[in-house]
């Protein structure tokens, strides 16, 4: 009897040590201001980004990471939630800040950097007005 009671014991404490090894990548803001991100690093991941989802949670967002650094282009194709757009050069810095509208026609708005960058974080529309983020700030990726 005394076997069984330690056995959802241990499996407890086993799952709380393996969640917090587990860690959400993060961008950080000069101002420090923390986002978890999602990772999209592959053609598909960049392709599909955050379409039809309905919701962001607050301070959640998508990192898009390119191998060079190159003027970009976004649409909001199937993207159904309004979102800010950071636009990052190879430097970490902020060089553009774009707020996008959701379209779910076949002729999407395009929204870019106009300058080269490695790097696009999307989160909830309005989130870089309410928490002071603008361009020249620096940012760190933390995976």
């Amino acid at each position: 009897m005394k076997k069984f009671f330690f056995i959802p014991i241990i499996l407890l404490f086993l799952t709380s040590c393996i969640d917090s090894q587990i860690t959400s990548p993060k961008v950080s803001f000069e101002n420090g201001i923390t986002v978890s991100v999602e990772i999209a690093d592959k053609d598909d991941e960049r392709m599909k980004g955050l379409m039809f989802r309905k919701e962001l949670e607050e301070n959640h967002g998508m990192l898009f990471i390119f191998d060079d650094e190159k003027p970009r282009s976004f649409w909001m194709k199937n993207t159904l939630i309004p979102l800010d757009m950071i636009f990052i050069n190879k430097d970490f810095e902020i060089v553009k800040i774009l707020q996008a509208e959701p379209c779910e026609s076949d002729s999407c708005i395009l929204y870019s950097s106009d300058k080269p960058v490695n790097y696009v974080v999307e989160v909830n529309k309005g989130f870089c007005e309410e928490k002071n983020i603008s361009q020249g700030m620096k940012i760190k990726i933390e995976k």
